[in-house]
């Protein structure tokens, strides 16, 4: 049996943890990193970097067969899916020397590949290997999580784990859950050829400000997608190639192929965490404001601590938990200020509370500021004009943006920023943005925050009128 006293032991090599290593041991801590599977985790295997990858390809797609509008003849698209799988790989391969085991190791951290069981409130069993560490951080991830349909287990299905080892063109694939895994995967196969049926319980993209959403999904049933809201599954039946979806209604849907996207599960199980004292609950790790759980040695960032599951939010908590760790400083994490973005095409970016969020805690005091896209020069030029951005403002300072539009996921780092800092909407107005780029809307939103209090003034007119009469 080996064993190991270290500074800091990392459970899990996605986002999170490798921040936190390659954080730790670069300030000069002694650190060891677990990981039984692929080091990068989900992010850059099965989420972030291929769905991203697979959505570019979808979108080419899309753009061959609608360049008439450009002066550009249409083109009906060849499309071969097996080599957009390989583009995907290539993506992942491109990116994973940053994650790799040889990478970290070069920088001092002992890497062990094995998972990682709590034995006790100190020690960690991996392998053969025992670890006792000062502090441990786990960021074990989140999983596909797969409800237990009736008939589903005897029925072949991916989810995003598996759906990268596919080859062939789904003919007609059957995406159960509408949120933004589901949508994702459903808008870029409807782009390269399948037809697409999204099967959800409740109503698609229900986290989001449904204005917004409703924007999104008109585009995709324009673009002939089906979507089936208020469509719980009851039974799944069917083999390879012969799949029906039957829901609680009496409706029923068939495919070829399908798609499990119904959320996800905290990676919990095989950690022992009993052992340790550490409290868990479905949605994940239990921990307080610091991100510590309830064993006060052992922390808990990303997917597993039960909060917003998203590769940015690990990537901050790595933060929080570095400066707690390593200095010894208070350190709390906030959601507020983090932002989402649901890659479909028009793009859909979150940041603070949404309207009915922001409503409901400010009534009768909180302003709503809106522009949309069809008024910005630089969209109109790129017929991208489909999109809004709506600001929730309360005492001069944005505390929500919802934007919905081409690059939505790049325009909500200015809102972010903001809403990080308090800043106010004078200081956004402040800002000159490039003429002509989509960055305009976040401005010119801004600025139509004070239109009313400017142009509408009759004592701002009178002032004027004022000025002007004995101005010399």
């Amino acid at each position: 049996m080996n064993k190991i006293k270290t500074d800091l032991l990392v459970i899990g090599a996605g986002s999170g943890g490798l921040s936190v290593a390659a954080g730790a041991v670069q300030m000069g801590a002694k650190v060891v990193l677990l990981e039984a599977h692929k080091m990068g985790g989900d992010c850059l295997n099965y989420g972030c970097v291929p769905s991203k990858a697979l959505i570019a390809a979808g979108k080419q797609a899309h753009t061959l067969r609608h360049g008439a509008k450009f002066g550009v003849a249409d083109v009906k698209p060849k499309v071969d899916y097996a080599a957009a799988k390989d583009h995907v790989h290539n993506v992942i391969e491109t990116i994973a020397p940053v994650d790799s085991q040889e990478r970290f190791e070069g920088l001092g951290v002992q890497v062990i590949r094995e998972h990682g069981q709590f034995v006790d409130a100190n020690t960690v069993q991996a392998g053969d290997t025992q670890i006792t560490a000062r502090r441990v951080v786990i960021a074990t991830g989140s999983s596909p999580f797969v409800p237990p349909v009736p008939g589903l287990d005897k029925v072949p299905y991916f989810t995003n784990e598996t759906l990268w080892d596919l080859r062939d063109l789904p003919k007609h694939l059957l995406v159960v859950g509408g949120g933004p895994i589901g949508i994702e995967m459903a808008q870029a196969h409807l782009r390269l050829g399948s037809k697409v049926t999204v099967i959800e319980g409740m109503k698609a993209m229900g986290k989001d400000d449904p204005e917004l959403a409703a924007i999104v999904l008109e585009r995709m049933r324009e673009e002939g997608m089906e979507i089936a809201e208020d469509a719980m599954a009851e039974e799944i039946t069917g083999k390879a190639g012969a799949i029906t979806v039957k829901a609680k209604d009496g409706r029923v849907f068939k495919g070829t192929h399908l798609l499990m996207a119904v959320g996800r599960a905290a990676n919990v199980d095989k950690l022992n965490l009993e052992a340790a004292g550490i409290e868990y609950d479905r949605r994940g790790i239990k921990v307080d404001a610091s991100l510590r759980t309830t064993n006060k040695k052992v922390y808990a960032i990303g997917d597993v601590a039960g909060q917003l599951q998203f590769t940015h939010v690990a990537g901050y908590h790595a933060g929080v938990v570095i400066r707690s760790i390593l200095f010894g400083l208070p350190s709390k994490s906030k959601q507020n200020h983090i932002p989402w973005a649901t890659y479909t095409d028009p793009e859909l970016a979150q940041v603070g509370m949404t309207e009915a969020q922001a409503r409901k805690e400010y009534g009768i005091y909180l302003e709503t500021v809106r522009f949309p896209f069809h008024e910005n020069d630089r969209a109109i030029a790129e017929g991208k004009t489909t999109g809004l951005i709506k600001v929730m403002v309360y005492k001069g300072r944005p505390i929500g943006a919802s934007i919905v539009g081409a690059s939505a996921g790049d325009l909500i780092s200015l809102w972010a920023l903001a809403i990080a800092n308090k800043m106010k909407m004078s200081q956004i107005a402040a800002m000159v943005a490039p003429y002509p780029t989509l960055g305009e809307v976040n401005k010119r939103a801004a600025g139509a925050y004070f239109s009313p209090r400017l142009f509408e003034s009759d004592k701002i007119k009178k002032v004027v009128g004022l000025i002007q009469k004995y101005l010399p």
